[in-house]
């Protein structure tokens, strides 16, 4: 384990180096990344107190339009600055700009109280709550998505109907299309890795101009610090090479829609043992791993909303489009939610196969953690066995919600996920779900208009 920096020994390195500017942000509830450049003279300033940054990043949805139903921060209170605390820890220096300094902050104070609708730092709570309970918690998210021509101006002007892909065909696992954009897929892997967001595996996926990335597994809070800045990296480092990527979770109807699932695994508070093996078992896995695991699928009809959080997330959860739709587990079978992988002693893991890749990483990796705790405290046991074959005819123990209000509504009303994240976070959470939805519903679509418009 790496020694931590304190805040003297950072101002010093960074003052020796001769810094004039370093880059900050913080995650909004979509996962989207706010932030601003500042001298190093202000940042020495604010280093070790936290600085103002205003609320309305949880006072808004993705495209800067104001919650109407919100309580947390509105009109109502004036959209006053929150105090957002600098993680020194975080230090990265963004190898496409320079080189520059780069910083994550959450929202609290100086003393560790936290705002309860901050992502990073109810991950963090969470976090802590496993580490009094004896377990540190390791993870990776893994991404897929899809690469787009770089045409944004055409986009905006043609209400994003001309939309065309870096490569045509269905090509997974390809080497020819990688090849024929070497730049691009090089520079992914390269300049993440001086990003200090090292890739596991990098290779395309089947569809035209998809990719699929693994980031190598770290402590849970690394593991979405990594996410995130992996998500806002490839959208930076695509543009430099005229490619747009995107992470929504269904790109379009007739192709595969793109993950973000969740590997994870309990280890013992030195760090030495994986609690989800047991060489004793027919299957290698553990009681502690399958209470974890029960953990989940007991509460993933209330939380789906933190790993399905958009309006487009649910047409991405639909039978035989490699996304699971049932309440199911298995051991290394893609088409259950739950994944188990108990290979070996090093490897023994957890794939939760729900999230997407248009999740919020913070909270895809806090419900994952909260869930799981949970079925550990209950000494929950699995109720179903695992699926043979099929997960999505196996409907024995439920299907998913398949629309955000409909996930939104059970999370909304159950105090089960009110004890895992606590009230205030689900009632904002929840009601800036239902905002997403209301927005959504008043748009007339493009298949309406050719559905309806000359036969009706």
């Amino acid at each position: 384990m790496s020694q931590k920096i304190t805040v003297t020994q950072l101002l010093q390195q960074l003052s020796d180096q001769n810094i004039q500017k370093v880059k900050l942000a913080i995650t909004d509830l979509d996962g989207v990344l706010r932030g601003k450049v500042i001298s190093f003279d202000k940042f020495k300033s604010i280093a070790g107190s936290g600085f103002g940054f205003c609320d309305v990043v949880f006072g808004w949805d993705s495209s800067d339009v104001a919650y109407d139903n919100a309580t947390v921060t509105g009109w109502h209170t004036g959209y006053p600055d929150a105090t957002a605390v600098i993680d020194i820890q975080t230090l990265r220096r963004i190898p496409w700009e320079n080189d520059l300094p780069f910083f994550l902050a959450d929202f609290g104070d100086s003393k560790g109280n936290c705002i309860s609708v901050c992502p990073r730092s109810l991950l963090k709570k969470i976090d802590v709550q496993a580490k009094e309970e004896g377990f540190v918690a390791f993870c990776s998210q893994e991404f897929e998505w899809f690469n787009l021509q770089d045409n944004t101006a055409e986009l905006y002007s043609g209400k994003f109907r001309d939309i065309r892909p870096m490569t045509n065909g269905m090509f997974g696992y390809s080497v020819l299309r990688a090849s024929q954009h070497s730049a691009f897929f090089h520079d992914l892997f390269d300049l993440l890795k001086k990003f200090d967001v090292p890739l596991e595996g990098l290779h395309t996926e089947t569809g035209p101009g998809v990719y699929e990335a693994a980031i190598t597994y770290s402590g849970i809070l690394e593991a979405a610090d990594r996410a995130v800045l992996f998500k806002s990296g490839v959208k930076e480092i695509g543009h430099r090479h005229g490619v747009l990527p995107t992470f929504m979770a269904k790109f379009s109807e007739n192709l595969p829609g793109c993950s973000g699932h969740v590997h994870q695994s309990l280890w013992s508070s030195d760090e030495k043992t994986n609690l989800f093996f047991d060489k004793k078992t027919k299957t290698g896995i553990s009681s502690l791993m399958e209470s974890y695991m029960a953990g989940q699928l007991h509460c993933l009809p209330y939380i789906l909303p933190m790993y399905a959080p958009t309006v487009n997330s649910y047409k991405r959860l639909v039978e035989g489009a490699w996304a699971p739709t049932t309440i199911t587990w298995a051991i290394d079978n893609r088409t259950t939610a739950l994944r188990a992988l108990p290979s070996g002693e090093k490897s023994a893991r957890l794939e939760t196969r729900v999230v997407g890749s248009d999740s919020n990483p913070y909270l895809a990796m806090a419900a994952c953690l909260a869930s799981g705790l949970y079925g550990v405290r209950n000494k929950m046991k699995l109720q179903v066995p695992p699926t043979t074959g099929n997960g999505y005819s196996d409907k024995k123990n439920g299907i998913l919600p398949s629309s955000l209000w409909d996930a939104t509504q059970a999370m909304k009303q159950s105090s089960l996920a009110k004890e895992l994240f606590g009230e205030e976070f689900v009632a904002h959470f929840t009601g800036t779900r239902e905002w997403e939805w209301r927005q959504f519903s008043k748009v007339v679509t493009d298949w309406e208009l050719r559905r309806y418009l000359e036969i009706i």
